[in-house]
């Protein structure tokens, strides 16, 4: 009797789990990624046609991507981006920027300083911390390669 009842339970697992198709997710993910680095491209190009140098032009791109990641935070678009792109719309800058708003916007009931003030980098405090950290030890490591007449 126990295990008819595990062949149904099995057999109604496998009938309610959604099934995916790797290429066409990888596919998704690869053609929105592109699209966002290509917006970001565009920006870029522009940019440079207003007559910026390479750094303004590159602080200019930045913050367009990040503010427009932060307003389809806001209007809860860019869920549904990342739904169907999966990590195609995890692309760096506009990935983060959206992990920090949508924190922000999860958090605001608590308040500004407990909510939304400590909350917002629950999920961007480990990666600036461990960019720090890694950042600090290449360069320390660097530093040793260099003293040490291994790198010239």
């Amino acid at each position: 009797m126990t295990s008819e009842k595990q062949q149904q339970y099995e057999k109604y697992v496998k009938q309610i789990t959604p099934t995916h198709s790797l290429g066409l997710n990888m596919l998704k993910a690869f053609l929105t990624g592109g699209l966002i680095c290509m917006f970001g491209q565009l920006i870029l190009h522009y940019a440079y046609s207003l007559g910026l140098d390479r750094e303004s032009a590159a602080s200019w791109c930045s913050l367009i991507l990040i503010l427009i990641s932060v307003l389809l935070t806001g209007l809860n678009l860019y869920s549904k981006i990342g739904r169907f792109a999966g990590a195609g719309s995890l692309v760096p800058i506009t990935g983060f920027a959206n992990s920090v708003a949508a924190s922000a916007i999860e958090y605001k009931v608590e308040g500004h300083i407990f909510g939304i003030g400590c909350k917002i980098f629950t999920i961007a405090g480990p990666v600036i911390l461990y960019g720090i950290l890694s950042s600090w030890i290449l360069g320390l490591i660097y530093y040793l390669l260099k003293i040490t007449g291994v790198l010239s």
